[in-house]
């Protein structure tokens, strides 16, 4: 067809060209204008009036061609729609391309094949790109498009006690004073550590939207001298995926954020659609559950993308590290060679603990409109040990459920709240809380926990405010040891426990992300703040000894970080 109507229109541009032109017969009418009878005038007049309608008629024409070319354009671009919204970066927003600490969701969606919309009301005054506009860092091969993706981050953290934790918090293990050196002390930490480097590639294959995304930071596990002269910081692996979806259906395999992350909007692996708080700390908040581990998902959208249903097998690990990381579930004597450490991920077993079953995880996503998002859920959860002693293996089948919502209240301004409760799930409270304990006869005894991260995210010109609320409450399990010399407690939160076995977690945070300036070709430049207020109290102390009956701790952060361009134009990091 196109080719059709260039053929018309070169005929068309041709005879333009050719048609007698009026300028000779108006010379020649000049030179003998004085011999020119009255007749002579009236037909030359004619004449010139019958060309000027042949050059009227063929303007038209070329109007009418080039109309039909720019309707036969529009119909192929249409009919290629998947292509023409596959080309990247449908939207430079930062969330789309980079898993940040923290990160504001994404502004317009990335391509019908994996649904980006925003979860929040664009933050700021984020650029939008065209629909022509194109990565200035994006590569094509073949068919498959490529964005690096990445940040360079400076991050400053001041703690009024010594933690030790670098630039990461762990929660459950802030020191108890008086009469210790990590609560005399404080502590200050400069690091590079958060900086992220990656990939995106997109393709389509058979009508199916593919998606792969690799992502690594610096905070993977040092050599005990890295602090002394070269910093040199070890890259992690955080995320490393390939999704493919086809109409309604969606395939994700790969290490993931995993599905019982609290999500923005819809049910989605960019981490634009997922909630992990605005913090600068490489932890989040106390009170998140949330995982990047090995995930196989299947995700059905309906509704016109305002239903998702989805279904995930997670990477197991039966943890009884505790909430101090290093072991504060007891076992009975009987027990304490073979399931802590060995069977039992007691935070120091790397892989060696057998993984029976998977995680079960399912999730229900709904999202009637851009302003309100609401999800349950659960995870079902399978233990199975095998105690030597007795020759017996033991099963034991627990799991938690999940209630999330977030609104827009008014422009610009959105609460939130996500709740979990858990018999046996503490591992996926960032494992402050142990999944379970066990009996003198190898049984296993499945352990209570719950937490919140509840508040509000508000944006006033190009700084966005917000405020959480973080709380930890983990149940406590008394075993009868028979098998000692003398019979005994052991388990968690008994009474004599260590004060590793925390009962209540909870943390205050407020903070702010400006923008300090931002541009599609050259990226962005943002400063964050922090501030936070952490406590923790045991299920026992000894008071008589002097012993704290809480820890407290002040946090304040500082971040300046520098995004790629294509990646930055929102106020978000």
């Amino acid at each position: 067809m196109k080719a059709k109507i260039l053929q018309s229109l070169t005929l068309c541009v041709t005879a333009l060209f050719m048609l007698p032109g009026p300028s000779a017969a108006q010379t020649g009418a000049t030179e003998t204008q004085t011999q020119a009878t009255g007749a002579d005038v009236t037909a030359l007049k004619s004449q010139l009036v019958e060309q000027q309608k042949q050059i009227d008629q063929l303007k038209l024409a070329l109007e009418e061609q080039r109309k039909l070319i720019e309707q036969s354009l529009k119909a192929g671009a249409s009919g290629d729609k998947a292509k023409q919204d596959f080309a990247l970066p449908r939207d430079k927003a930062l969330g789309e391309v980079a898993s940040t600490t923290p990160i504001i969701p994404a502004a317009p969606p990335i391509a019908p094949a994996l649904s980006a919309t925003p979860s929040v009301a664009p933050l700021g005054n984020a650029a939008q790109s065209g629909p022509g506009d194109t990565s200035p860092l994006q590569l094509k091969i073949g068919d498959a498009y490529i964005t690096p993706v990445g940040f360079l981050d400076f991050t400053s953290v001041y703690r009024s006690h010594d933690a030790g934790n670098g630039i990461g918090t762990n929660f459950g293990s802030i020191p108890y004073g008086p009469n210790v050196y990590q609560d005399r002390l404080s502590e200050e930490r400069l690091s590079m550590q958060n900086s992220r480097i990656g990939f995106r590639v997109d393709a389509l294959v058979h009508d199916a939207h593919v998606i792969g995304y690799m992502e690594a930071d610096f905070l993977g596990n040092n050599a005990a001298s890295v602090a002394v002269t070269s910093n040199s910081n070890t890259l992690r692996s955080r995320l490393y995926w390939v999704d493919v979806r086809k109409n309604h259906w969606e395939l994700l395999g790969g290490q993931t954020w995993s599905l019982i992350t609290p999500g923005r909007t819809g049910i989605s692996p960019l981490p634009s659609n997922i909630f992990y708080s605005q913090n600068i700390d490489v932890d989040y908040q106390a009170g998140l559950t949330w995982g990047r581990i090995p995930e196989l998902r299947v995700v059905g959208h309906f509704a016109d993308d305002k239903i998702h249903f989805a279904l995930a097998l997670d990477q197991q690990e039966m943890y009884v590290g505790g909430s101090g990381g290093g072991g504060t579930v007891v076992f009975p004597s009987n027990l304490t060679a073979t399931y802590p450490g060995g069977e039992l991920n007691n935070a120091a077993t790397t892989l060696n603990a057998p993984a029976v079953f998977p995680d079960t995880i399912a999730k229900l996503a709904f999202d009637p409109n851009s302003k309100v998002h609401f999800e349950i859920g659960g995870v079902v959860r399978e233990f199975r040990v095998y105690n030597p002693n007795n020759l017996q293996h033991f099963t034991s089948t627990g799991g938690g459920g999940f209630a999330n919502l977030n609104f827009e209240l008014f422009p610009g301004f959105r609460l939130l709240t996500n709740n979990y409760w858990s018999d046996g799930g503490g591992r996926y409270i960032f494992g402050l809380a142990p999944d379970l304990a066990a009996n003198s006869n190898g049984s296993l005894s499945l352990l209570h926990s719950g937490s919140t991260v509840s508040g509000f995210e508000a944006n006033w010109k190009n700084t966005l405010f917000y405020g959480y609320y973080g709380g930890v409450l983990i149940g406590r399990d008394t075993v009868i040891d028979t098998t000692g010399k003398t019979p005994a407690l052991v388990g968690y939160g008994y009474i004599g426990s260590s004060s590793g076995d925390n009962r209540i977690i909870q943390e205050a945070t407020f903070g702010f992300n400006q923008t300090l300036w931002k541009d599609a070709k050259y990226g962005a430049l943002n400063f964050m703040g922090q501030y936070s207020y952490l406590t923790r109290s045991p299920w026992y102390f000894n008071a008589a000894a002097g012993a704290a009956s809480d820890a407290a701790l002040h946090m304040v952060f500082l971040d300046l970080r520098y995004t790629l361009p294509g990646s930055a134009p929102t106020i978000g990091h």
